[in-house]
């Protein structure tokens, strides 16, 4: 077992949208031998589109809507007699910030992450905020500085910048030879070699391996200018930074760096070959009850995810699953704590985004897609036996709200149960207005609107639009004593609504009415996130 667990390396990828996310997944998944030509998640002359980016709506914009879920075997030097066989499971998340709650959540079923951070641009605003999560979780990070074939900016600036802004320690394990046009390759600080590459966007290309000792050799490949200035670089990088210390990484204390262009599978593999050796295999979970050791005999397991209708000719619901603890079996019988209820799953899967494979077990770190009729939410805890309850799923009070209506009343079936299941994927809150019964859409922004309207329509068969509510924030309201809630109720009769799950929630339409509230009513609670 605790092979199984040792060999396991869960991460996601994060980042700003555009830093390119999807293209490092992509090329991890070409490394890994999962798929022979990487697809280009913008470009009209490569036919192919990502693979991770499987929904309609993503292939058209060009980003990710959703978290996508991959696994693959993957081993540096499979030659090696001892050779390791890691298996690594990716989540690739969306960047668009109207997304990030998809993002959260998935940070909280990962082991490490890699952050990719785009050469020209640098540290932006949603990986700050993507590095907050990470630091309140403790969790790794290694850093990616993408797009080297472009023109961008000093790398020992882009460092300065990563340490102030992610308010982290680094350390670089690579180092670009030039950039842009004059872009040669990268020295791979952490073997010792330098990598020469021919730009292929698609396919594997050769390295050639150079001696970098050998001033005269080095100088034939790069030339005399990128030669000295390599090597006065690697100087300074030395003279500057520590050197890397695997603890430090695995505490959370410093970030490895790698440069490389994702587009071009420059200094891909470097990074995937050291991310393999060093990233942490599965951490403790902690429960509310106690902390659960991933060697522990016994299956645990939490859902951090939802997706509805995977596949669109079965509208299937998946649930997925992050295994904590033990060893995860097909046909098993698993209590499902919140209802109490004893579950079996005939057809669990592992997925290559939305390709899947029915499997027959699952170890500590690994992802599974559980068939979902509706017994799942968010946060969910299975085990075999034992009252558990893993936290740290939150909803967040939306910030936009708009009516939603059908469209097309001989409709009215398909849209429901389209509301129903895509509100199950926590993408957005459903609240009913308990006034005059009308359904509202909570989001964090203008997008996912779009994204509701357009799966509606190409998934359930459904029309909606969408009318206008000046809403300010949602709230849910909690209270130890009864009779001040329904007086409240009562006085706000006109700004009450329900949520999914029948709570009551406080919709305000301005700040001072929501300031005003918490001042009259002093005994109750608002809370800005739904896990109370």
């Amino acid at each position: 077992m605790n092979q199984e667990i040792e060999r396991r390396r869960t991460f996601a990828i994060i980042s700003h949208p555009d830093a390119g996310k999807t293209t490092l997944t992509e090329k991890f998944l070409l490394f890994g031998g999962q798929i022979q030509v990487a697809g280009a998640v913008k470009n009209n002359k490569i036919k192919k589109t990502a693979t991770s980016d499987w929904m309609d709506i993503e292939k058209q914009r060009g980003i990710s809507v959703s978290t996508s879920v991959m696994e693959f075997d993957y081993s540096p030097n499979p030659e090696a007699e001892d050779a390791i066989v890691y298996k690594v499971n990716i989540l690739d998340t969306p960047g668009h910030q109207d997304f990030a709650e998809d993002t959260y959540r998935t940070l909280t079923a990962v082991d490490s992450a890699i952050i990719v951070v785009d050469g020209a641009k640098g540290v932006e605003a949603q990986t700050r905020k993507l590095m907050n999560v990470c630091r309140m979780r403790n969790t790794p990070v290694i850093i990616f500085i993408n797009k080297m074939d472009r023109e961008g900016r000093d790398p020992f600036d882009l460092l300065d910048e990563l340490e102030q802004e992610l308010e982290i320690k680094v350390r670089p394990l690579s180092w670009p030879i030039n950039q842009g046009a004059k872009f040669k390759g990268v020295y791979n600080i952490y073997e010792q070699k330098l990598d020469l590459f021919t730009p292929d966007k698609q396919r594997v290309t050769e390295k050639v391996e150079v001696d970098i000792n050998d001033a005269a050799m080095l100088a034939d490949f790069v030339g005399e200018q990128n030669a000295e200035k390599l090597l006065e670089d690697l100087e300074l990088v030395d003279g500057v930074y520590p050197e890397f210390d695997v603890d430090t990484y695995r505490s959370a204390e410093v970030a490895p760096v790698f440069f490389g262009s994702a587009l071009n599978n420059f200094g891909v593999q470097e990074l995937l070959n050291c991310f393999v050796e060093i990233a942490p295999s599965p951490k403790p979970t902690k429960a509310e009850e106690r902390m659960v050791e991933p060697e522990e005999p016994k299956f645990t397991g939490f859902i951090f995810k939802i997706t509805a209708n995977i596949d669109p000719n079965h509208r299937s619901c998946i649930a997925f699953c992050k295994v904590c603890s033990g060893r995860f079996v097909r046909n098993q019988p698993y209590l499902h704590v919140r209802q109490g209820k004893t579950v079996r799953f005939s057809s669990p899967t592992q997925f290559m985004a939305q390709r899947k494979s029915t499997i027959e077990e699952a170890w500590p770190g690994d992802i599974v897609g559980l068939p979902d009729n509706g017994i799942f939410k968010i946060g969910d805890t299975l085990t075999e036996g034992e009252e558990l309850h893993f936290r740290g799923l939150p909803s967040f009070s939306p910030e936009m709200f708009k009516y939603i209506e059908n469209d097309d009343p001989m409709k009215s079936k398909q849209l429901q149960k389209g509301i129903d299941q895509l509100m199950d994927e926590g993408v957005a809150q459903l609240f009913v207005n308990q006034f005059n019964g009308r359904k509202i859409i909570g989001t964090v922004g203008q997008l996912q609107f779009e994204v509701i309207q357009y799966r509606l329509e190409n998934e359930y068969n459904a029309k909606c639009r969408w009318e206008p509510v000046h809403l300010y924030k949602a709230c849910w309201i909690e209270a130890d004593d009864d009779k001040e809630l329904e007086a409240f109720k009562k006085r706000k009769y006109q700004y009450m609504a329900k949520d999914k799950e029948g709570r009551d929630v406080f919709l305000a339409d301005s700040g001072y009415v929501l300031q005003m509230a918490q001042q009259d009513f002093e005994h109750i609670r608002f809370h800005f996130t739904s896990e109370f």
